[in-house]
């Protein structure tokens, strides 16, 4: 009976073919796989931060991260030699990344992630066709026209720019709606389109406890993009226009700004050009609570923080009340069964905070 021969296929074709090979490989979940066949292949693996340089191959926001972080209920002691410590960090940076990859190129449904919007560059009649209203789906509630209008502009190179928060920190977009708004009531139904836009994705320099009118009063200076797209021709069409994204994109920090660059319509009245906004979608999906990201301003830092074992059971609850929220501070509503729902959001929001205190360590999956 011949003898089978096993064969080390990293240690017979060396480590910088190797490397080559597995540099070709487009799948964090063949990495993984990869990291299991044996205990030298995972050190290989490992040693070399194969899944990190794949995240950021196919997603260069990653690249902006300091330091990967993770909350487990079964924390590892950091104690021991400089190369114990140095082996544990890239193990946690092989399964944070591994994580994220896994996240950006796996087809999740698409769900609209926009939670709330921040500001306008400019509006013609505030708060009739303030920002606010793009993010109802209709272009008309309780009888009234819904839509966004800026001011009007005798140079049609002026651009404008609409201002969003996302469902969370980091999500993963991969296309943005516009619908631009046809004055049905005007003579001939003009459609205020753009020519052209443009998306920028990032966070809010200011704290996450400023109030939103004073973030809706931020400037471009107080915004960084980690992520700005190429610009995508707008038909004036009275359409939901899809622009998809060259790929999926990581929101760092939960801000989404349109840019609405040219305009191609005059309004009669006053010989002015306009851009008219109906709706905003932002699709894609939110990667909390697994995923986060936390800002250390005084250290110049940004961090990846990993929660493999949280639950996502009252998302959904959060970003319902954070919108019924919003909209009584935008709008000023009294409603008695708002301040009834309210109650008992507020209500809900002490017990999360509690949940959140108990939840602070989680366990490595």
């Amino acid at each position: 009976m011949a003898m089978e021969i096993s064969i080390d296929f990293v240690e017979w074709l060396g480590p910088d073919i190797s490397s080559s090979v597995l540099m070709l490989l487009d799948d964090p979940a063949d990495l993984v796989r990869i990291s299991r066949v044996s205990r030298s292949w995972r050190r290989f693996v490992i040693g070399n931060g194969f899944c990190k340089k794949l995240c950021l191959r196919i997603c260069s926001e990653a690249s902006d991260f300091t330091r990967v972080m993770e909350t487990t209920s079964l924390q590892t002691s950091e104690t021991g030699s400089s190369s114990i410590a140095e082996w544990r960090k890239l193990e946690r940076e092989h399964r944070v990344y591994s994580y994220l990859s896994y996240c950006i190129v796996s087809p999740t449904e698409k769900r609209n992630c926009i939670l709330q919007s921040i500001s306008a560059s400019s509006t013609d009649n505030f708060p009739d066709e303030s920002i606010e209203n793009t993010l109802e789906p209709s272009d008309q509630v309780n009888m009234r026209p819904s839509y966004w209008s800026s001011e009007g502009q005798r140079d049609l190179g002026v651009p404008e720019t609409l201002t969003y928060r996302l469902l969370s920190k980091l999500c993963i977009i991969r296309e943005i709606k516009i619908r631009p708004f046809e004055a049905y009531f005007q003579y001939g139904n003009p459609i205020y389109s753009a020519k052209y836009v443009r998306f920028r994705m990032g966070r809010s320099r200011l704290s996450s406890k400023a109030s939103i009118k004073s973030e809706g009063q931020a400037g471009g200076d107080n915004y960084e993009w980690f992520y700005i797209s190429p610009e995508f021709p707008m038909s004036q069409k009275n359409i939901l226009q899809s622009f998809k994204l060259p790929r999926p994109v990581l929101c760092i920090g939960g801000i989404l700004q349109i840019e609405l660059l040219g305009r191609v319509q005059v309004q009669e009245m006053d010989g002015l050009y306009y851009i008219c906004v109906c709706h905003v979608k932002g699709l894609g999906h939110p990667l909390t609570p697994q995923l986060d990201v936390e800002f250390m301003e005084a250290e110049h830092e940004m961090i990846l923080k990993h929660l493999p074992e949280a639950c996502d059971h009252k998302s959904s609850w959060r970003g319902f009340r954070e919108r019924i929220r919003h909209l009584r501070a935008q709008r000023g509503w009294h409603h008695p069964f708002v301040n009834t729902l309210l109650g008992a959001v507020d209500a809900e929001s002490d017990d999360d905070d509690d949940d959140d205190d108990d939840n602070d360590d989680v366990r490595v999956l």
